[in-house]
């Protein structure tokens, strides 16, 4: 041991090897993009959402996130599917939260792909956390959200002056289908537009609730099915008629409910001829 140095109970090439490992590791570290894909239109994604797409190594991405979003992803990156549909949720979430860790840990750059916008009902703040918990770098990058979007391919808007002062985005269902325990009382202001996420299973409640509280039995309401893509279905009814017009007539999910005056301004044509066109997909893929 003569002539040996230690310090710190370390020899120097360990150490020096120790700082190297610690220097890869750095370097070996990922991250995670929490990206909202908007409502389907794949022009509706922002130039931000498009350049982390091509640029990712791996995409992990929710169910209702449109084939026309998912045709701008280069043919290489590779692709993980985690979504969820009621009551079926194949990847619970504590999962899909130890798999983006996984996979950003691992040296990837990580898009995780979520349908409309992820700060809203998507649960991108639990997988934000859990992200950042783990010392990874991650942001958000905004999306459409389906109201933004079914307002502008139905061509009326979310307020309007006279009839709409205010926006809520409202959640219609609740995890593990538990009782909805909504301040009934705040949400009936006719004067405010209400939209009415993952509602369609519960919209008769919704609706007796609303009526209830003051909202008046004859308020417009619009059903859009999967808004601003080219199977976008619509209903209008009254909030007292929306359940049975429903019954009558079931849109396929996903369904967003626009409670308000402004949503007798919205057109009863089908999707505006020109919203839609895939040949963009060629300019994104360059």
């Amino acid at each position: 041991m003569a002539g040996k140095t230690v310090t710190g109970g370390a020899a120097p090439g360990m150490a020096a090897r120790n700082l190297n490992d610690a220097a890869a590791g750095k370097a070996r570290m990922g991250r995670v993009d929490l990206i909202g894909a908007g409502p389907g239109d794949a022009e509706l994604l922002t130039l931000r959402a498009l350049r982390l797409l091509q640029q990712a190594d791996v995409v992990v991405h929710d169910r209702l996130v449109s084939d026309e979003v998912m045709a701008c992803i280069p043919a290489h990156v590779r692709r993980i599917p985690v979504g969820k549909a009621a009551g079926f949720h194949p990847v619970p979430q504590d999962e899909i939260n130890a798999l983006l860790v996984e996979l950003a840990l691992s040296g990837l750059a990580v898009a995780r792909l979520k349908g409309g916008d992820p700060t809203i009902f998507g649960r991108g703040g639990e997988e934000f956390e859990a992200v950042t918990r783990a010392g990874i770098p991650c942001d958000y990058v905004p999306g459409i959200t389906a109201a933004q979007g079914a307002a502008a391919s139905a061509r009326f808007p979310l307020t309007h002056r006279g009839l709409a002062t205010g926006l809520r985005h409202v959640t219609g269902h609740r995890a593990r289908d538990a009782a909805l325990d909504l301040d009934w009382a705040s949400l009936a202001d006719p004067k405010t537009t209400l939209a009415v996420y993952m509602g369609a299973a519960n919209m008769a409640e919704i609706a007796a609730q609303l009526i209830r509280h003051g909202m008046p039995a004859d308020l417009p309401v619009l059903a859009v099915s999967q808004a601003s893509t080219p199977q976008e279905r619509r209903l209008r009814a009254t909030l007292s008629g929306i359940a049975a017009a429903l019954a009558r007539e079931p849109l396929p999910a996903p369904v967003l409910f626009i409670v308000g005056h402004v949503a007798a301004m919205a057109e009863d044509c089908a999707l505006p001829q020109g919203l839609y066109r895939p040949e963009w997909r060629l300019v994104a893929h360059g």
